[in-house]
C-alpha cells in the first residue's frame, strides 16, 4: 500500500513538475494557481489511463509508432486537461508542440528521479 501511494506521488509530482516547466518554458502555456491542482491531477490520471490504451492500440496497429508512445499520451492527456479544467491554457500550435516535448521530457526525467530521490532520503531516514 506505501509503495502505490509512493508511486502516485511521485506520478502526480512529475506531471506538476512537467506542467510548470511548460508553463514557464513555452509561450502560449499558463496555468493558474486556481485550477493547478485539478489540472495536475487530471493530466496525470488522463495518462495513467491512456499511456496503456495508445500502446496495445499502436502495438497492434501501427509498431512503427511505439517510440512515439509517451508523446502521443502526454498530448491527448494534456488535451483533456486543458478540455476539463481552467487551470490549464495553451494557445496556438507550436505551443501545443513545444508544451508536449517539454512535458513528456520533464515528467520522465522526473519519474526517473524522484524515486532516487525519495528512496535516498528515506534510508536516510532509517540510518538516523
Amino acid at each position: 500500500m506505501v509503495l502505490l501511494l509512493l508511486r502516485a506521488a511521485i506520478f502526480l509530482g512529475s506531471a506538476a513538475l512537467g506542467l510548470l516547466a511548460a508553463a514557464w518554458l513555452v509561450p502560449g502555456v499558463s496555468v493558474s494557481a486556481n485550477g493547478f491542482i485539478v489540472a495536475v491531477v487530471l493530466f496525470a490520471l488522463a495518462q495513467a489511463i491512456l499511456s496503456p490504451f495508445i500502446l496495445k492500440m499502436a502495438s497492434r496497429y501501427a509498431a512503427a509508432f511505439l517510440g512515439g508512445i509517451g508523446l502521443v499520451s502526454t498530448l491527448v492527456a494534456l488535451i483533456l486537461a486543458s478540455i476539463f479544467t481552467d487551470g490549464l491554457r495553451i494557445e496556438g500550435l507550436g505551443s501545443w508542440v513545444w508544451a508536449t516535448l517539454v512535458v513528456w521530457l520533464v515528467t520522465a526525467v522526473a519519474t526517473m528521479l524522484l524515486p532516487l530521490l525519495v528512496l535516498r532520503n528515506r534510508t536516510k531516514n532509517a540510518q538516523r
